[in-house]
């Protein structure tokens, strides 16, 4: 009876595990190569490493899920190769580190999670990267096994010459979503050089999409015609994705190298004003905010995130608002600071019900000494919090009515 027992214990829950994606084991990179090919499978392999966070995500909130098991089980043998090295690394991993090695090196695997597809002779025919929800990821997957999207394939045609447009607009896409960032951004070119009409909504998007430089051509289209991109891509977006580029290329490399000193910021604004005269100056005060924070220079960090909002603060979005708000909240002492944070933090949630959000609201709210009013709006981020969030916010609220300080010194 014990042993029937067990039994029926131990049968749902295989049942269970074989609903996801079920991964060989025990098998060496040339036998799970041979076992493709003995079944006319494609092969699916998570490249991955135990330090990556969207990798443990996929791992425990994707693959297990049927509908993606549906769909990899009878079309891949699914293999994992974990690319990095721990002490607690098991014997089957151990086994791999040969091939892990050669498979990282051979396919320039750089980021994680990549996913690497070959066709039943072993042939790479496609590559993806990232986390991302079940559909999203049998998207990629389903590309893998058509040859019109596999990129690979794709780029084989275009090194045999196909180069029309539409291709190139495919091939541009493919190669972005495969982390291959030489033939993104040399497709892209060729792509943007065909279309005579910049200012249609889909090159538009691409020109967002592609644009990483000061050197490409978006980054001139944009700088000229900031409401034109505007007008696809929202209000703010052209500025956004300006001053994104140029901290990027020409203020941080010079602000943060290294023993760099106090930076002359006069200088800074007077350059930038050169070049770029309709942005320099919110690019240099975004600087100071990027700066002082980094620093942790907390009191000149009041002054520049303040200087900041007074003059750009009506474009700043909710996450960027709460992220300021939180973090003078947290760090700043100076309480004039901490005021307007206040009202920053009131406009993140002006549209929306982020518990997050509202959290940030009640806790300055406390810090500046509103303790009640603290705790109703503390309790109405409970109310909008996830299940599983609860008890944090729980947490705070007992503090509140405890008097504990919310922050720390």
């Amino acid at each position: 009876m014990k042993t029937l027992l067990l039994l029926l214990l131990v049968i749902p829950s295989i049942v269970f595990a074989q609903k996801g994606v079920q991964f060989e084991y025990g098998l060496t990179w040339k036998q799970i190569q041979a076992k493709a090919k003995a079944e006319n499978k494609y092969i699916f392999m998570d490249a991955y490493t135990t330090w990556c966070g969207p990798c443990r995500y996929m791992t425990a909130n994707i693959f297990p899920q049927e509908k993606v098991g549906a769909f990899f089980n009878p079309t891949f043998i699914n293999v994992k190769a974990q690319l990095d090295t721990t002490k607690a690394d098991s014997d089957e991993v151990k086994s791999w580190y040969a091939d892990a090695h050669n498979i990282m090196t051979t396919y320039k695997v750089n980021a994680f999670p990549t996913y690497l597809f070959f066709d039943p002779s072993g042939k790479l025919v496609h590559r993806a990267l990232g986390s991302s929800e079940a559909d999203q990821f049998l998207a990629k997957a389903k590309n893998a096994i058509d040859p019109e999207k596999q990129y690979y394939v794709m780029l084989d045609k275009y090194k045999a010459g196909k180069k029309d447009p539409s291709f190139l607009l495919s091939l541009a896409k493919a190669s972005q979503e495969a982390y291959d960032i030489t033939v993104a951004d040399g497709v892209s070119k060729e792509y943007l050089a065909t279309q005579k009409d910049l200012f249609t909504k889909e090159n538009i998007e691409f020109i967002d999409r592609f644009t990483r430089s000061t050197k490409d051509r978006g980054f001139l289209f944009m700088l000229k015609n900031p409401a034109k991109f505007d007008a696809v891509r929202g209000e703010g977006a052209a500025s956004k994705k300006l001053t994104e580029i140029i901290l990027n290329e020409e203020v941080f490399p010079m602000i943060f190298k290294k023993d760099a000193g106090v930076p002359d910021w006069k200088t800074i604004t007077t350059n930038l004003t050169a070049k770029y005269p309709a942005q320099a100056r919110e690019i240099a005060s975004t600087s100071k905010v990027f700066y002082y924070q980094n620093k942790r220079d907390w009191s000149s960090f009041a002054v520049a995130i303040q200087d900041y909002m007074k003059n750009y603060g009506a474009k700043v979005n909710p996450s960027q608002l709460n992220e300021y708000a939180w973090t003078v909240f947290e760090n700043c002492k100076d309480m004039s600071c901490v005021t307007d944070a206040l009202e920053w933090s009131k406009r993140s949630f002006k549209d929306n019900n982020t518990p997050g959000f509202i959290d940030t609201y009640a806790n300055i709210l406390y810090k500046l000494g509103k303790k009640d009013e603290a705790i109703t709006w503390e309790e109405k981020a409970l109310e909008f919090a996830a299940e599983g969030d609860k008890k944090g916010y729980q947490d705070v609220i007992d503090k509140m009515k405890k008097g504990e300080k919310t922050w720390k010194e």
